[in-house]
């Protein structure tokens, strides 16, 4: 039952594109009675067209039916805004100044021993 809806879906889905196929194999299996009643150059047997003039207009109607609806299908589409970007406006209140201060910003180290030069320090007489 699965496997049968699966075809189904599938069908379903290549349809627009077995469309011309379609149409081909219609002329196909009636070429004769395109030839005869439907070919609009039946009465010039010399060009050989046997029905190949009605295939390509009936060709050329499902193409400008596809184009046409697909333009359709984009002109309503619908515009989906994926982001926005928020607008703030920033606004600063006027704050007093403050009082003009002399600050050091520099980083003062101690003087750094380490145990080693007092090890190689000699020892003092005295």
């Amino acid at each position: 039952m699965r496997s049968f809806i699966a075809y189904v879906l599938l069908f379903a889905i290549m349809l627009p594109t077995l469309s011309p196929w379609g149409t081909i194999a219609y002329f196909q299996l009636n070429r004769s009675y395109i030839a005869k009643v439907l070919c609009e150059n039946r009465d010039r047997p010399k060009l050989n067209c046997n029905g190949k003039c009605y295939l390509a207009k009936k060709l050329k109607q499902q193409q400008d039916k596809k184009d046409k609806e697909t333009a359709q299908r984009v002109e309503n589409m619908p515009i989906a805004q994926l982001f926005i970007a928020p607008f703030h406006a920033f606004t600063f209140p006027h704050t007093p100044q403050l009082p003009h201060c002399v600050t050091c910003f520099f980083y003062r180290l101690p003087v750094y021993n380490s145990p080693i030069t007092r090890l190689l320090d000699p020892p003092q007489l005295g």
